[in-house]
């Protein structure tokens, strides 16, 4: 794999690890409220707010943060970029499996905007999956 994908991709999730984790971790009635932003507002509909629930998704997108940008500052390390690929794989596949299955409490553009973007960052995590260019001297260690 291209080595700018993979940095592409370690970079777009970090950036949406620290956006989640920071606003839900520091403001988590905001974060509930008005989750993802941009006048959007897609938690209220999925039960009522937990203040512990929410610092805790908080605190598991910043510690995933923190595993990617690690990650990121060492490249050169296939077996950790993979690892870190998988995490977050796991994580995504099963976020996205339970939104899609609770989309009809969505008018149509947010049930669209749910899927695509919870699907990109499905394929983000598993392009990290993919090893790199043959030829590539990447330490494994």
């Amino acid at each position: 794999m291209n080595s700018k994908i993979r940095y592409a991709s370690l970079g777009l999730l970090a950036v949406t690890g620290l956006y989640t984790g920071t606003w839900a971790y520091f403001s988590p009635t905001g974060w509930y409220a008005n989750f993802p932003g941009f006048g959007l507002s897609w938690l209220p509909q999925l039960g009522p707010y937990n203040e512990h629930l929410a610092k805790d998704a908080g605190a598991m997108f910043l510690a995933l943060t923190v595993l990617t940008v690690i990650t990121l500052r060492s490249m050169h390390n296939t077996r950790l970029v993979q690892t870190t690929g998988a995490v977050w794989l796991l994580f995504n596949v099963l976020h996205f499996s339970y939104h899609v299955q609770h989309l009809d409490m969505y008018n149509t553009r947010d049930q669209v905007l749910n899927v695509v973007f919870l699907a990109a960052l499905v394929l983000l995590s598993a392009l990290l999956l993919v090893p790199p260019l043959p030829g590539r001297q990447d330490d494994t260690r």
